[in-house]
């Protein structure tokens, strides 16, 4: 099959997916987009939203449509490293034996992964990061597709450990779940509240993701498109020539380079899927807040005036 040919099947694989997806989840097209775009360019993502906004039921209707292994991990300040990796145990001919821990699956969901002490959460790192995990010195490869995606409450910060930039930046998107419209609220206690349960069948295979992937690795970018996403990236940095006045002020940390990176796989895959051949701009421009907004550090004038970290961000376009 062509290049052409499998952007026009991802054009209408998506379609069916979203529709697939909409049969459990009301609403929260913005989210579901995101999410897909971080599947697609092989990242990771982080959602924060507070308790009840289904998260959970989000990334396994998901992981369900796409036909990948899902399991959840609940985070809590007592999870030990080994509880997500696995570890080894001596078995009847007194050899040591790898048990696989929850994070051997092609989508793991990190539940609240600001309540377990850094110790655990840097036991992700190399997961996200390598796609491999080691223990006792061996290294073992994770299935592809791989992603993880972590949920944080944005609300009860008590005893919580905050995830520190290094960790936060290997997830390409930042993802802020609001609360339903009315409408939609009306719709999802219809829906959860009858006797009728709907299904959602499984429309990819593991190896047709991987072929997305490698897919929209090979989408062609223009010079200009690369140069706007860097110079976006470079502008969210104090203190540096291209910095704005606005970040200059309120800005305590910009962006590094895997913002960059992530700003134009994003913008290629968010090309791919509405049928472009070539991402422009404008696909830039519609990734750029999930992607920034997790890797600016406001200071406290930002706070003091209630300026928004998604204010700076569309400041920058």
């Amino acid at each position: 099959m062509s290049d052409v040919a499998a952007i026009e099947a991802l054009v209408q694989k998506h379609k069916v997916l979203k529709k697939e997806i909409s049969k459990i989840i009301v609403g929260q097209e913005i989210v579901i987009d995101q999410i897909l775009i971080s599947i697609f360019s092989g990242g990771h993502a982080l959602l924060v939203g507070v308790p009840g906004l289904a998260k959970t039921l989000m990334v396994n209707t998901i992981a369900t449509a796409l036909g990948l292994d899902f399991k959840r991990i609940q985070f809590t300040p007592d999870l030990m490293p080994s509880d997500i990796l696995g570890s080894e145990i001596l078995d009847e001919s007194r050899k040591f034996k790898f048990i696989k821990g929850p994070i051997f699956a092609n989508i793991v969901l990190a539940d609240e992964i600001n309540r377990t002490p850094p110790k655990t959460q840097a036991a992700l790192l190399e997961a996200m990061q390598e796609r491999v995990v080691t223990v006792a010195g061996q290294r073992y490869p994770l299935s592809l597709p791989y992603f993880v995606l972590a949920t944080q409450n944005p609300i009860e910060q008590e005893g919580t450990y905050p995830l520190p930039e290094a960790q936060l930046d290997r997830f390409m998107f930042s993802i802020n779940l609001k609360y339903p419209s009315f409408q939609e609220e009306v719709d999802v206690v219809k829906a959860t509240t009858a006797d009728k349960k709907p299904t959602v069948d499984a429309l990819f295979t593991a190896q047709e993701i991987i072929d997305f992937q490698q897919l929209i690795r090979r989408i062609p970018v223009a010079d200009n498109v690369i140069e706007y996403a860097v110079n976006m990236v470079s502008k969210t940095r104090p203190k540096t020539e291209n910095a704005t006045q606005l970040v200059n002020d309120f800005v305590d940390w910009g962006a590094g380079p895997r913002a960059s990176q992530n700003l134009i796989l994003g913008a290629k895959t968010h090309a791919a899927i509405h049928g472009k051949f070539s991402p422009d701009i404008e696909d830039v421009q519609a990734v750029a807040e999930g992607i920034l907004r997790h890797r600016l550090i406001k200071n406290y004038k930002a706070e003091a005036e209630g300026l928004s970290i998604e204010e700076i961000i569309k400041s920058l376009f």
